[in-house]
């Protein structure tokens, strides 16, 4: 049997009804179900996931399924690798839906950039399906969340944008690295960062933004998720930088005085005043304040 050129990995955890959306996307693909692999980890789900997987089985010769004990999208994801056989390995989630030509375009990066150590960042936009409020507008141009548009396309970029979420590179490469995710980070946020920082200090990582494969996140957020959000980056804050003490993630010294002045009572307060008046404005420099006072809320028990 032909080994396939990609192989795409996909933790899921009780998302039953995106994990089908995102498995009917690969299953429209442009690219011939030959020259590809999905690898879905079910970590643990307790809805509908198997049933979901056991219909896409009958449907998708080149579909694998495991399953293992609730332990984390970092640990379904070094499992799947061990179990890859193509020479690209391609990092999505379960809410990912790529568009038709998705693996196409990160196979076409690849065949035009040979280099070991070049990977492909993907463009990853809302789901069109859903309408986005203010608050996903700000997550992606401000916000906790991705921030493509600090990206110029067909450049290289940094490891602080490693986003899992549509990623590719070559499987030789991520094996020069013992661990690939780091299973000490239990929470969100951090080791996915963290696998780009040891890639690119240990093995020069060439991250490059190739907008052209584009997928859609669907994945509805409204403002009360926030406080969740920050918690979970805080917490993972200080295993990172007890990692790699030559980063600064938790802030110390000055930078700490000025966050804490800034997302102090005062502040939040007339910032949400503000928001009524200026909504689209306001809105945001409110959950500005607010993120920054939410991290450090968690944090400060880890100091």
């Amino acid at each position: 049997m032909k080994k396939p050129l990609l192989s795409i990995i996909i933790p899921t955890f009780n998302r039953a009804k995106e994990l089908d959306l995102c498995l009917k996307a690969l299953d429209e693909q442009s690219l011939s179900k030959k020259e590809f692999e999905i690898l879905v980890v079910n970590d643990g789900s307790k809805d509908k996931t198997a049933e979901v997987l056991k219909k896409w089985e009958k449907k998708l010769p080149n579909l694998k399924s495991f399953f293992q004990k609730n332990s984390g999208q970092g640990k379904a994801r070094n499992l799947a690798f061990k179990k890859a056989t193509g020479n690209i390995i391609l990092f999505i989630g379960d809410d990912i839906y790529g568009t038709s030509n998705f693996l196409e375009e990160h196979l076409k990066f690849h065949k035009r950039n040979p280099e070991k150590r070049a990977a492909a960042l993907g463009l990853t936009e809302w789901y069109k399906g859903k309408k986005v409020n203010a608050y996903m507008r700000w997550l992606e141009k401000g916000g906790p969340q991705f921030a493509y548009y600090k990206l110029r396309p067909h450049r290289k970029t940094s490891f602080w944008f490693f986003y899992t979420s549509n990623i590719s590179l070559k499987k030789d490469f991520l094996k020069k690295e013992k661990i690939l995710f780091d299973t000490d980070f239990k929470k969100y946020g951090w080791e996915d960062i963290e696998l780009g920082y040891r890639l690119e200090k240990n093995h020069g990582l060439k991250l490059i933004y190739h907008p052209e494969a584009l997928a859609y996140h669907d994945h509805w957020m409204e403002a009360k998720s926030l406080e969740g959000k920050m918690n979970s980056i805080a917490k993972n804050a200080p295993i990172f930088q007890n990692k790699h003490p030559e980063l600064s993630v938790v802030p110390r010294g000055i930078k700490l005085s000025f966050m804490k002045f800034f997302s102090s009572f005062p502040f939040r307060a007339s910032s949400k005043v503000l928001s009524f008046f200026v909504p689209i404005y306001g809105k945001r420099i409110h959950w500005k304040i607010l993120s920054k006072h939410y991290f450090l809320k968690t944090l400060k028990p880890s100091q």
